[in-house]
């Protein structure tokens, strides 16, 4: 078999770690009936997005690893479902405190931790005040139905990020996110450039890509949704609108991505020579 289902959810969240964690093991139950061995929730479902301001007492949400009741409740699922879940998480370190996934096996194993590489810092985004930018590098996992490539929210937007993930052996690219309203520009939606963003990698990589965003308004800052999932050639398989509640799925057949990524091209045709540019500090 070269058929792997994967999904994405998208819900809203409260202040109530408890019943952020029961929604989502609602919506993986629901993914795994509906045979999902991949399931992706959005960026740190533990409570609302925290990031819109800065406030010291917040560092108090961050937990280690395996102490992290959203952690622990994925990995409980996930060995009693049999199924991968990529579990976004507020890390503390240590002294240290970083934007984190945890990557869960089917066995409810931790097969490791990716610590977000790109930090944003803006008006409703201001994670630079809480994570420190990721030292883990880029992840991707092997798992039986397919090599996972994870990127957290603001590494979405970059295309290396992307590359990377691809030249290391991912056959799928998951994306956790929380993003919503510009604070400092009401009439600016980005969420066409969000999914552009995304199927750009996927038709540039010829790889599937995966996201899952929250919705729902938190202190007037609006999340807007449109999760979905693509194919290798930027075709869109499920999608969801800026307020639907649910589970997206997608059956994807690897030989044929395999196939299709070889006869593009883009990989044999690289020039790693010329791009020496690329990696310049300026």
């Amino acid at each position: 078999m070269t058929e792997i289902t994967v999904a994405a959810l998208q819900l809203a969240f409260t202040d109530d770690i408890g019943e952020n964690i029961a929604n989502v093991s609602a919506l993986v139950r629901e993914a795994a009936a509906k045979g999902a061995t991949v399931i992706l929730p959005p960026e740190l479902f533990e409570g609302p997005y925290f990031c819109r301001v800065e406030d010291e007492g917040l560092f108090a949400g961050a937990r280690p690893v395996e102490r992290h009741e959203a952690v622990v409740a994925m990995r409980a699922l996930a060995a009693e479902l049999g199924v991968f879940i990529p579990t976004s998480f507020f890390e503390a370190d240590g002294p240290h405190h970083y934007n984190s996934l945890a990557m869960i096996d089917d066995k409810g194993a931790i097969m490791g931790v990716y610590r977000k590489s790109h930090i944003p810092d803006g008006p409703g985004y201001e994670e630079k005040f809480y994570f420190r930018p990721g030292n883990t590098g880029f992840k991707v996992w092997p798992t039986p139905g397919a090599a996972l490539g994870v990127g957290v929210c603001w590494d979405q937007w970059y295309p290396e990020a992307a590359r990377a993930m691809m030249l290391m052996g991912a056959e799928i690219l998951f994306y956790p996110t929380a993003i919503g309203s510009e604070p400092h520009d009401p009439d600016l939606d980005t969420s066409r450039l969000w999914r552009r963003a995304m199927i750009g990698h996927a038709v540039s990589n010829v790889v599937p890509v995966v996201a899952a965003n929250r919705i729902g308004t938190e202190d007037g800052q609006r999340f807007y949704g449109h999760s979905f999932i693509c194919d290798e050639r930027g075709d869109l398989l499920a999608e969801f609108g800026a307020e639907e509640t649910g589970v997206l799925t997608a059956t994807i057949d690897l030989d044929q991505v395999r196939r299709h990524r070889a006869a593009f091209g883009f990989f044999r045709d690289r020039r790693p020579e010329l791009y020496g540019r690329l990696v310049a500090d300026i």
